[in-house]
């Protein structure tokens, strides 16, 4: 789930699948992943003067940028990082790829399949838990995983009743705009307390609705809904989405979006202002160099906005508003530790207020991913990082680990998205409309899978005028379907 998650929330589920064939990362591809610029050939120099310039090298700004490159514009692309992909960011740690980022995608998310699909970059699954943790009233507890998610699926499906008529097209977020006024200042704790549920079947919920939205007073139900209805309007579905990944990482992604017809790529060029001249677009970097354009994009996250100065007018207030409000999740930290005790397959979740809401284990020999959205947990601190799995796992011996803390990251500020109440019908679409010759992108605002990968792919698309994969298109988009009953005898589903 960065968007995208962009960004990545959850965990990921069962087995194995291949697409044919694979990446080679050679040339402009490979360079531009390890973090060295890629350049389109014949434009190796350049005298500051371009047709669009494009500010971020995540994959909205990459995939914007290849559409730009194939209309024959000459493309600048800014990267204020010295590595491309953004929220998405593929690592290594004690000899393992990990994912700092995004990580998983799915046959339902329309975009990043057919990419993963074009590139011809291969899609595994992780095998998934032998058993599940689970909070009670009186402490964690330990199931089989057929018969916790068959639980899950019992209290989450009426979390979700009203879904299916609040967004009965849901790449079409205000096709019943009435519904949508009537839920969207509803938080995933209203909904909650909504449903009265005991103690002790509320406690299984509070580790997702916490974690999706950093809280559950401050998620909106609308953006879960939304999520419910894109993946399916299923349990199955749903719990399904976080199955699938890159088998090269996402990086690699990346990294050919960007050598499908290459823009002029600077990296460690973070953007100080962006001001709008009669005909042209300036845009000055921190180092001061200048750079012109007939129009740019902004394909850095909402939160960033407020930090860039706009000129000579300000942004208008919807701008100001949601970057100053926040849409990436607040807090949120990504671990990945060395455990080795226990050594199995697991996830534990843990109820709200907890440090790690959720981390598990997915595969045989793998490092335990974690997730975090407290405010007050820092991940630098051993001894917090060990009191936090101990906390679920008691006796558990932590080795080493790394973390990544997108709360504090300088061109971030955050990472999943995940609107708070109100905000798709008194922010949404305006944020998504050009200010002048300036224009935005990128996974927070994206119609669909907005906070996933597959948000910041359709919005980058869309801001450079291309089609996207959105309602009657899909019918006819040629995506392989994948058939989620090999996973029941599994999940009990």
């Amino acid at each position: 789930m960065n968007s995208g998650m962009g960004a990545d929330h959850g965990l990921s589920r069962r087995s194995l699948l291949r697409a044919a064939g694979g990446l080679v990362l050679a040339g402009t591809a490979g360079r531009a992943l390890l973090g060295t610029p890629a350049y389109a050939g014949e434009e190796k120099s350049d005298d500051g003067v371009f047709d669009t310039i494009v500010v971020g090298a995540g994959l909205a700004g990459v995939t914007a940028a290849r559409e730009l490159r194939k209309k024959g514009q000459r493309v600048l692309l800014l990267e204020a990082r010295d590595r491309i992909g953004g929220r998405t960011w593929t690592d290594t740690f004690l000899g393992q790829q990990i994912e700092r980022g995004g990580t998983w995608v799915d046959p339902s998310q329309p975009h990043v399949w057919r990419e993963l699909q074009r590139y011809k970059i291969p899609i595994i699954a992780d095998v998934g838990p032998e058993r599940v943790v689970l909070p009670t009233i009186g402490g964690f507890a330990e199931y089989d995983p057929a018969v916790a998610y068959q639980r899950q699926a019992e209290l989450f499906t009426p979390f979700f009743d009203a879904a299916a008529t609040i967004f009965p097209r849901p790449y079409e977020p205000f096709h019943n705009e009435h519904g949508v006024i009537r839920y969207d200042g509803i938080s995933l704790r209203d909904r909650l307390d909504q449903m009265r549920l005991p103690p002790a079947d509320e406690i299984r919920l509070t580790s997702t609705t916490s974690l999706f939205g950093g809280s559950s007073k401050r998620g909106a139900l609308t953006h879960l809904d939304q999520w419910w209805q894109l993946a399916g309007g299923t349990f199955e579905k749903f719990h399904g989405v976080n199955t699938f990944r890159p088998g090269t990482g996402t990086g690699s992604l990346v990294a050919a979006i960007l050598a499908d017809n290459s823009p002029v790529l600077r990296l460690n060029s973070p953007v100080a202002s962006v001001v709008q001249e009669s005909a042209r677009v300036k845009v000055t970097t921190k180092a001061g160099r200048e750079y012109q354009a007939a129009e740019v994009i902004m394909a850095v996250p909402v939160n960033v906005w407020r930090h860039i100065k706009f000129g000579p007018t300000p942004l208008p207030e919807a701008y100001t508003t949601a970057s100053t409000q926040t849409f990436g999740v607040p807090h949120e930290k990504k671990l990945w530790i060395d455990l080795t005790e226990p050594a199995d397959r697991f996830i534990a979740e843990a109820p709200e207020g907890v440090a790690l809401c959720i981390f598990g284990r997915l595969n045989e020999g793998q490092l335990v991913v974690a997730f975090s959205v407290k405010d007050t947990f820092d991940p630098s601190s051993r001894p917090q990082v060990e009191a936090a799995v101990r906390e679920v796992l008691p006796g558990a011996k932590v080795g080493a680990y790394t973390a990544t803390n997108w709360h504090t990251e300088e061109y971030s500020r955050g990472v999943g998205v995940f609107r708070q109440p109100y905000q798709l019908t008194r922010l949404h679409r305006k944020i998504q409309q050009p200010f002048g010759k300036i224009k935005f992108c990128g996974g927070d605002i994206a119609d669909g899978w907005s906070g996933y990968m597959d948000g910041a792919i359709e919005s980058g698309l869309k801001v450079a005028g291309s089609p996207t994969l959105n309602g009657p298109a899909l019918a006819t988009a040629g995506l392989p379907a994948v058939d989620r009953k090999m996973y029941r005898s599994v999940w009990g589903l």
